[in-house]
């Protein structure tokens, strides 16, 4: 099995969320595990209201022949109870489980159901370090594939991944101990040799319908590896795009996609000496990210503030209307140069300026504050322009209990709205009634 372009990005979605910033065991964010893709033994979940998730299921379709062979990597993490450092902290520590099925005919697999079984034996041994490890336990699950034909040459595959781990007493077990049987952070690497996956984000128009039979629970399965090369997927329970990969810039994991590489370790470097004793030692994988983030060479900072990787036309442009114009170079733009906005817009039929008042109706649905601000009132405090020559109104809400912050243009009390947005009151500006 050759996972090796698949390997990094498989590797942040077995360790997202495994320690966050402080990096601390005493952290409450750490004590309280969130990993994506926990499956718990099946006897605990079922016990749970609501029921918790024991199992992840994945189908996708594989163009294959007589000759095609697939590969299978079931990954997750099995956590160890351990206390380590002269405080002898508690810190749960992951060890690295993988269940491999190779060289499997999808032709050979249509009239039956492959079912696995494995087991992983309990372990004292985490790392090298001198610990204390509370006994770990056995856990056992089972990987059930079944491959039936769509049509002459077209496959599809369902993989079942379960956690079958015993419980004692499920019905009154903590979380806290039904975590050290879970498989944490759950995925699948796929690999085809003589064969190829179909994409189930963008797929080829004749196999829409069969991507869209397509059933996953708790992963959904992107392309990875080389872009354009269709031979893996990773079956991932964060939802990614095909062809995901992690930044160039990036000098190492910080187990946390959703913050800026930049930010994270200036926090780091921010942290007193005791901070990082305790960082130090949590275990050998919080500290790796201590020592590296005190090494990093002078121009880490400037790599990871920004990378401009390519600029696309706008839509309405005359470069979009040209057929063989899809992208142009960068040139001598400057994102720094200063860009005057009109003065007014008009909306319905009415001029709005600096001033004016507004009802709001939000279209995008973004995110919760969307929804919370539809029907209100506000204020328009500035008329901007961005580089691709939308306009956007910076409101302050009437109902904000700091709208004076946003009149002075503070972070957090202005919202941006595009002209479609925005309904004109028939009240006076606000300048003018002053």
């Amino acid at each position: 099995m050759n996972f090796a372009t698949a390997e990094r990005i498989a590797a942040a979605v077995l360790y997202e969320g495994y320690i966050l910033y402080p990096y601390r065991a005493t952290s409450t964010k750490n004590a309280q595990r969130w990993n994506f893709g926990t499956l718990y033994p099946q006897e605990y979940a079922e016990e749970q209201r609501p029921a918790e998730s024991f199992f992840l299921l994945t189908e996708f379709l594989v163009i294959a022949d007589a000759e095609t062979r697939l590969d299978v990597r079931v990954r997750f993490l099995q956590l160890v109870r351990r206390r380590a450092g002269s405080t002898w902290q508690e810190w749960e520590e992951g060890v690295e489980r993988s269940v491999e099925l190779g060289n499997l005919a999808p032709g050979e697999l249509t009239s039956e159901l492959l079912r696995h079984p494995f087991s992983f034996q309990a372990t004292d041994t985490v790392t090298d370090s001198v610990i204390n490890c509370s006994p770990s336990h056995d856990i056992s699950g089972s990987v059930e594939i079944r491959i039936g034909p769509v049509r002459n040459g077209l496959h599809k595959v369902s993989l079942q991944v379960r956690n079958t781990t015993p419980v004692e007493n499920a019905a009154e077990c903590v979380r806290q101990k039904a975590m050290l049987r879970a498989f944490v952070s759950a995925h699948i690497l796929l690999s085809v040799t003589g064969g190829e996956f179909v994409s189930l984000l963008d797929p080829p128009e004749e196999f829409r319908a069969d991507v869209a039979a397509c059933q996953n629970v708790g992963v959904f399965p992107v392309l990875v590896g080389n872009e354009s090369e269709r031979s893996m997927l990773l079956c991932s329970p964060i939802i990614l795009y095909d062809y995901p990969q992690i930044a160039p810039e990036s000098e190492g994991d910080f187990f946390d996609g959703t913050e800026m590489d930049e930010m994270l370790a200036l926090r780091v470097l921010t942290l007193t000496d005791e901070e990082k004793d305790e960082m130090r030692n949590v275990d050998d994988r919080a500290r790796k990210i201590l020592e590296r983030t005190e090494t990093l060479p002078q121009d880490f900072l400037m790599k990871v503030h920004g990378a401009i990787r390519g600029l696309r036309t706008v839509s309405g442009s005359p470069a979009a209307r040209e057929p063989s114009a899809k992208t142009f170079p960068i040139g001598d733009w400057n994102p720094l140069a200063e860009k005057s906005a009109p003065e007014s817009v008009r909306v319905f039929g009415s001029e709005l300026k600096v001033g004016s008042r507004v009802r709001l109706w939000p279209q995008k649905q973004a995110d919760i504050m969307d929804m919370a601000l539809e029907g209100k009132t506000g204020v328009i405090e500035a008329i901007e322009q961005d580089f691709e020559d939308n306009i956007q109104l910076a409101v302050v809400v009437d109902d904000d209990p700091g709208r004076e912050f946003g009149m002075m243009r503070q972070p957090g009390h202005r919202f941006f709205f595009s002209v479609e947005e925005v309904e004109p009151l028939e009240d006076a500006n606000v300048e003018e009634q002053a």
